[in-house]
């Protein structure tokens, strides 16, 4: 269940808006004048999102690449190559 609370408590109870956010991993809604304002989140959660916005971006880019009948590469050969790289050859 969404967490909502209005926009006074950002002045009242900023650290425990914060502590909830950064334990729960939640957002927090904010409304004023009893409509949607904001939504606050805690800067872990944010960047995770944000991280997950760039994958999406890039697998989809990928798919309309090989859609479009470029040439991928074997991940088990991508990846053995990869692991030499870091640990030398087994």
């Amino acid at each position: 269940m969404a967490t909502i609370r209005p926009i006074s408590d950002l002045r009242n109870s900023a650290n425990d808006i914060s502590d909830f956010c950064r334990q729960t991993r939640e957002p927090v809604y904010i409304t004023r004048n009893g409509g949607g304002d904001m939504v606050v989140l805690s800067v872990e959660e944010y960047e995770r999102q944000q991280g997950l916005i760039d994958l999406y971006g890039k697998l989809a880019v990928a798919e309309s690449e090989i859609a479009a009948g470029a040439l991928g590469e074997d991940f088990l050969d991508f990846a053995q190559q990869m692991r030499e790289r870091v640990h030398g050859r087994l």
